[in-house]
């Protein structure tokens, strides 16, 4: 069991006490409450200090310098509000699986960080155990909603509610992406195949990747959706893709070992028994295809910097939307996380939503897309001269995530305490099947069925 499940396992009881007793904070609304903003604004001279806590600080390069340069820029812009960035407390490689424990950690030390990053897959539990604050109670619907709206662009309609519950708005949707298949057009050529002409479909993806790599040695196709350090933003995509569901729409049973999903992992083993996926890592996987050394990836566009210098003046690196499953819809599906705040004080409060509302203005979206590759989900900026119009001419690779968000269905987290048990359970079923050759049926319907009993009472 890794850390973050034990993380999660430990801290559920004092959680369950301290929102018992308040300590989490409410998430009941009321419409008297949304109405109206109940913090107040900050007064010019009122110096207030706050901690945002990122798992883009757990991360070098781009995502830490750009995150830098804005709260550098938003500490000008408000010269009496000071932000401590920290990354989230332990010692995973992927510095967003700790995040959900780094809080409960800090919460019941009395402290937890006043604005958080949170991925959609915790959203049930960040909203019902850890306490995130409705920004509707805080700061009234009129105020939330003209941050969506924005200065000159607004929120795309499938963004705004992301981070939402029963009609109410706790987060604001902050960096994501859709399922991108990137492909190297260097080895396309050196294949024989057309890189104008990319695949389309799974079975096509098949053929493409294998003739890669009996042609050329290289890694035909990887899909960085199939092991648990991936979690299963994609794999939902994919299943939803083909058709299904891992949960039902009303979240009360489990839906991924129904014949969607088999059919889903049955296509993945078979890219790797056929010898067109290599047997990676998630890192290794992305890695290898930044070299060069892969000939396509299924990924999200957080990953397009590091692609985009991986492949500068060595290899052609393009972008289509995800392959379908035969003539069945691509339902993509959103990666990501929203900003929270956890803070009690009203000062903090106010200063926690400035920052918010900061990172994620038009000029923050910039910023982030042009640095990191991450959708900017104020779209018109893409239009817009002052914004990303001369970096979207020249960056291509953003036209198949763009196109995507249009159709772009929720990432959605399982629920309950136990969510993570569940998630981890189902993608461990996953993993097993397509590297190690388990049978899918029934390996996933083991899966499901531990999953199940994790289920909570309804």
């Amino acid at each position: 069991m890794n850390r973050t499940l034990l993380g999660v396992g430990a801290l559920v009881t004092s959680a369950l006490v301290l929102t018992a007793c308040g300590g989490l904070g409410s998430t009941t609304t009321t419409e008297a409450a949304t109405a109206s903003a109940s913090v107040p604004e900050l007064t010019d001279d009122q110096q207030v200090s706050i901690v945002f806590e990122s798992y883009n600080y757990g991360l070098a390069g781009a995502w830490t310098d750009t995150f830098n340069t804005l709260i550098g820029e938003f500490e000008k812009q408000h010269p009496n509000i000071t932000v401590t960035a920290q990354k989230p407390q332990g010692n995973s490689p992927n510095p967003a699986t700790d995040t959900v424990s780094s809080i409960q950690n800090q919460t019941v030390a009395g402290a937890p960080p006043d604005v958080a990053q949170l991925g959609f897959s915790d959203l049930d539990f960040t909203i019902h155990q850890l306490g995130a604050q409705s920004l509707d109670n805080l700061f009234g619907k009129d105020e939330v909603q003209k941050n969506f709206d924005g200065t000159k662009h607004a929120y795309a309609p499938t963004a705004r509610t992301l981070a939402d519950w029963d009609g109410t708005t706790y987060g604001v949707p902050f960096v994501f992406s859709t399922p991108v298949f990137y492909y190297n057009a260097t080895l396309f050529e050196q294949a024989g195949l057309n890189p104008a002409d990319p695949p389309s479909t799974w079975d096509e993806v098949a053929d493409a990747a294998k003739t890669i790599a009996d042609r050329t040695g290289k890694g035909g196709v990887y899909l960085d959706c199939l092991t648990k350090s991936a979690k299963d933003w994609c794999f939902q995509s994919l299943v939803r893709s083909n058709g299904g569901r891992v949960i039902s729409e009303d979240r009360t049973s489990l839906e991924f070992a129904d014949e969607a999903a088999v059919e889903a992992t049955t296509m993945a083993q078979s890219l790797v028994a056929d010898g067109a996926t290599p047997v990676l890592s998630q890192q290794q996987g992305y890695e290898a295809f930044a070299r060069g050394d892969m000939g396509m990836i299924l990924e999200t566009s957080a990953i397009q910097g590091t692609f985009t210098k991986g492949a500068k003046d060595k290899w052609d690196l393009r972008a289509t939307t995800m392959p379908s499953f035969g003539d069945e819809p691509v339902v993509p599906t959103n990666s990501g996380a929203s900003l929270f705040t956890f803070a009690s004080d009203p000062a903090k409060q106010r200063a926690s939503w400035e920052l918010m509302k900061f990172l994620t203005s038009e000029q923050s979206y910039t910023a982030i897309s042009q640095g990191i590759g991450y959708l900017p989900l104020r779209t018109g900026l893409v239009d817009d001269p002052e914004g990303l119009q001369n970096w979207a001419a020249t960056s291509p690779l953003i036209g198949p995530n763009l196109q995507q968000l249009e159709s772009m269905e929720p990432w959605v987290s399982m629920p309950g305490n136990n969510y993570l048990q569940i998630r981890d359970g189902m993608m461990d079923a996953v993993e097993s099947i397509v590297y190690q050759g388990a049978d899918p049926g029934p390996t996933l319907n083991a899966a499901l069925d531990q999953g199940t009993a994790l289920l909570p009472a309804r």
